[in-house]
């Protein structure tokens, strides 16, 4: 069978234990179906496979043209947001728990994987969050971090101290002063994360939209609203000590009183490479438990 591809990045979640025998293994096996195999640099450095090269993120970009993800959806959006601005298309093997990404059981990672390799495959894109924070500089705002998202974006209160406000505004327009524990602005993949837990809506990753999510509101009339994800969001810190932002838990601690975080759409997009016959309903059915009902031709899901 002939690959479509011909060089692949292996990266791995190598805290995992017995993670230098999986990706050995998944290292092999890609050889065997005629694919150069090189391995990130910060998986090379922790498992030490020496039959492999090593390549940073722009080296992938510039060599590889896909990218086989070993661990859980930690691991497969970090390298997304590694990964997006290339285009390299991403396969994920899950080694984790839920996966809503990484949706390759281990086990079954050999026979899944080599017809995708020959061409046969779903493939997805996914937008991501971009996201900054401004600080005050006398009459202008000076840029202090800026980062990608996949999942999400959270302005949350500190560890020891009570609600935060925050000022919200979407595309210049003034939206509410929350008063709550934080804030969740997530992507449609995000949906099923942090903003799930905190009583947001599933999105299809197909909705052009994002999620804003106040978490644990003081007033039980500020609900998750979807938002168009052509539009900037705009959070500005009102009161509240110690607050802090984490861009899919990517933190930066310690905002003050003034600071803006502003959060749009990025340019890239994170491409996935699912097995045939893939869809999003399905995976809500393994992974959030929803397995219990008869699938329309009788037979149970």
């Amino acid at each position: 069978m002939a690959s479509r591809f011909r060089h692949a990045a292996l990266v791995g979640k190598y805290q995992a234990p017995g993670s230098r025998q999986v990706l050995a293994s998944v290292a092999e096996f890609l050889t065997n179906q005629g694919l150069e195999v090189s391995l990130d640099t910060t998986t090379a450095m922790a498992v030490g496979l020496p039959d492999y090269g090593a390549l940073d993120a722009a080296q992938i970009g510039k060599h590889c043209d896909l990218a086989v993800v070993v661990g859980g959806d930690g691991t497969m959006l970090g390298t997304a947001r590694q990964l997006a601005r290339y285009g390299v298309p991403m396969i994920g093997i899950n080694q984790g728990r839920l996966g809503f990404m990484t949706d390759i059981p281990m086990a079954e990672f050999r026979e899944t994987i080599a017809p995708m390799i020959a061409g046969d495959y779903e493939e997805e894109h996914r937008t991501m969050l971009e996201g900054c924070v401004k600080r005050p500089s006398g009459d202008e705002f000076d840029v202090i971090y800026e980062t990608f998202a996949v999942n999400d974006v959270v302005v949350s209160r500190g560890a020891s101290a009570g609600m935060v406000e925050l000022r919200v505004d979407v595309q210049d327009q003034f939206v509410a002063n929350f008063r709550a524990d934080g804030l969740i602005i997530s992507s449609p993949t995000g949906s099923t994360a942090y903003a799930l837990s905190a009583g947001g809506p599933i999105l299809h990753p197909g909705i052009s939209g994002w999620l804003m999510v106040p978490i644990a509101p003081h007033a039980l009339s500020n609900r998750p609203i979807v938002l168009p994800d052509d539009s900037e969001v705009r959070i500005e810190i009102v009161a509240g000590r110690d607050a802090s932002v984490n861009f899919d838990h990517q933190s930066l601690a310690s905002l003050l009183h003034g600071d803006r975080i502003c959060v749009r759409r990025s340019e890239h997009r994170v491409r996935v490479l699912h097995p045939r016959g893939w869809n999003f309903y399905a995976t809500l059915r393994r992974k959030l438990h929803w397995n219990e009902g008869v699938l329309p031709d009788g037979a149970h899901s």
